[in-house]
């Protein structure tokens, strides 16, 4: 669109803001995230707050994934918290990926497949399961899984609802997984994990390329669980996992490729929706634990989602328009979701830079 049209769809607007009597309509239902999730839009569609550090959505292997998401008929590889949006280039971000299952084939945890390019084979969907609204993202798998996912502004929180019983028929024995990876796989030596056998928390590290220079950047996370009761939990290694080990150092691998590795927690049942939630922080391990444990501390996912909606609402509501004053409904969708995506991007990473700790704000992640 040309500076001139946009100028003129700004003037239009906002005159029907001045003259319009018709009662002024709700901005959230004019957002469309999923503008752009396709031919290349390389946008960030998922579940945010404003200037939000937490971003989580669902990732493809499209080649254009650089936001995570696409509508280009991609699989899922899994569902990550870090994301930018608008990058174009090599993707950036989608860090320590989750990953569900209803169960291991013949309750075997080694028939899982735990490495990405074996999931995808898992990760199919149908578009019309997607949802997408301020605050929230939601789709089924081909599996039957259902995936929710909502945030605050260091931390996630998923919904994973599961079918009754798995694709052989047997009573579901849900398994999530988490690993190291990005969504280019740039992970450097030592990345860590250790799950706790009693609660099932798992928390890690990897140290991954930046997407846009020669730099490179830490990044840690704390993934807890609420649910059915734990069956039992522990590591993985490429396609191998044991429920003996539960703290795993693990190098970059052969080839220069990233070796697969992570945690994973299986559950009794599927009679309940598993909650995960993940804090993610550039500092620690333990400052994403008390983020999370702070701003996400009983679990409550439609009150979480709620909040999220309504930090949204208080952005979106200073710019009125209305309809009824000779706007075109497509217009108000762009015009929007247009200023939706203004505070997608920067992130607020106040206290998250590790070259400093003064309190000083500091945003990042400025494409324009």
């Amino acid at each position: 669109m040309s500076s001139s049209s946009v100028a003129r769809l700004f003037c239009g607007l906002l005159s029907t803001v001045a003259i319009s009597t018709v009662t002024a309509i709700d901005p959230l239902q004019y957002v469309d995230q999923l503008i752009g999730s396709s031919n290349g839009g390389n946008i960030f569609a998922g579940a945010t707050v404003p200037y939000g550090v937490a971003k989580a959505v669902a990732d493809t292997n499209s080649g254009s994934n650089q936001g995570g998401f696409t509508l280009d008929g991609s699989p899922i590889t899994g569902f990550s918290v870090l994301h930018d949006s608008g990058t174009g280039g090599s993707p950036s971000l989608g860090n320590f990926p989750l990953f569900p299952y209803s169960s291991c084939p013949g309750d075997d945890i080694d028939r899982c497949d735990f490495p990405k390019k074996t999931r995808v084979n898992h990760g199919s969907f149908n578009d019309t399961s997607v949802e997408a609204r301020p605050g929230y993202f939601g789709i089924t798998l081909n599996t039957g899984v259902e995936a929710e996912m909502t945030t605050t502004h260091h931390a996630a929180l998923f919904r994973f609802t599961f079918p009754a019983t798995d694709g052989e028929g047997n009573a579901s024995r849900p398994l999530i997984l988490q690993d190291l990876s990005d969504l280019q796989d740039s992970r450097e030596d030592n990345g860590t994990v250790a799950v706790d056998s009693e609660t099932g928390r798992i928390t890690g590290s990897g140290r991954f390329r930046s997407s846009f220079s020669k730099g490179y950047y830490s990044a840690y996370f704390c993934t807890d669980f609420s649910g059915p009761a734990i069956r039992d939990n522990g590591v993985f290694v490429n396609s191998r996992a044991s429920t003996d080990v539960k703290n795993l150092t693990v190098s970059r691998g052969i080839n220069g490729y990233p070796l697969p590795a992570g945690g994973f927690v299986r559950f009794e049942s599927a009679d309940a929706p598993v909650l995960a939630r993940v804090g993610v922080s550039f500092i620690s391990a333990a400052q994403a634990c008390a983020s999370a444990e702070r701003e996400i501390p009983d679990y409550d996912f439609d009150a979480v989602a709620q909040a999220a909606s309504d930090a949204w609402a208080a952005k979106l509501g200073a710019i009125s328009i209305s309809t009824g004053g000779g706007v075109d409904a497509s217009l108000a969708t762009n015009f929007y979701s247009g200023i939706y995506r203004t505070m997608v991007n920067p992130q607020n990473y106040t206290g998250e830079n590790p070259l400093w700790d003064n309190g000083e704000p500091y945003f990042d992640s400025f494409y324009w």
